[in-house]
């Protein structure tokens, strides 16, 4: 194949813009920030997790507290009740009011072990309140900084995008003074090599595999004409000559 001296070295330029672009596009892979939102996510969702869970706590100890208090109602109208028959002396026989006595004696003493329940069941339940207070606010905290990371994220995206834009729009037109057969190789090479379809020659050495010609490829390359396109007997790629090949 055959290409004019300036198209070849315009070759290079569109090298140069594709490197860039890769650049760009590592670049916006693996910003900080996406590993940084990733974990804050992560916290988030494990915070929130023990968020219902404490919430779930704090409305069964609700319930339970609520049950435990009329438990204690019921117990102290009952023994108002039979302390009004014990008082009203309607029960005169000494059987009945022995009975109602020991009755009245063990509702107090089940009202006193209820009243335990509920003070037992009020501590777990303030104890459910503050610990979901506790994650209410943590929660918080970490998804202002997952906010945070996310704005940082999407402006830096915005920029790179902005850049990867304008690098490939002159792209387009560098490679459009390209002729088109030789464009085509380089792009094929360029898919085969990793992203890099033609390299300089420096200083007799192929700047793509970075290995130095030996002296029968010097000679070979000093042989052929400008117009030539040369391939790196290394890495085959489109090796391109200028004023600094040390030929």
């Amino acid at each position: 194949m055959n290409a004019a001296p300036a198209d070849q070295i315009r070759l290079l330029d569109v090298q140069a813009l594709d490197v860039r672009l890769s650049q760009l596009a590592h670049k916006r892979k693996s910003l900080p920030e996406h590993a940084e939102i990733e974990s804050l996510n992560k916290d988030l969702t494990q915070l929130r997790d023990l968020l219902v869970a404490s919430q779930t706590e704090e409305s069964d100890t609700a319930r339970e507290q609520t049950k435990a208090e009329q438990d204690v109602d019921q117990v102290r109208q009952r023994a108002a009740r039979d302390q009004q028959r014990l008082d009203s002396g309607a029960v005169s026989s000494p059987k009945d009011l022995e009975s109602l006595q020991r009755e009245i004696a063990s509702l107090a003493k089940r009202q006193g072990d209820l009243e335990d329940v509920v003070l037992e069941v009020m501590e777990r339940r303030e104890s459910a309140q503050e610990r979901a207070a506790e994650l209410t606010e943590r929660v918080s905290s970490v998804q202002a900084k997952a906010d945070d990371a996310t704005a940082r994220r999407d402006a830096a995206l915005d920029e790179l995008d902005t850049e990867a834009a304008s690098v490939t729009k002159e792209r387009e037109i560098v490679a459009g003074s390209v002729p088109a057969d030789l464009l085509k190789l380089y792009d094929k090479l360029r898919e085969q090599q990793g992203g890099v379809g033609a390299a300089r020659l420096y200083q007799r050495r192929c700047e793509g595999c970075r290995l130095e010609l030996n002296i029968t490829e010097v000679n070979e390359v000093k042989a052929a004409a400008p117009d030539t396109v040369l391939r790196c007997e290394n890495c085959r790629r489109i090796l391109v000559r200028t004023s600094e090949s040390g030929l």
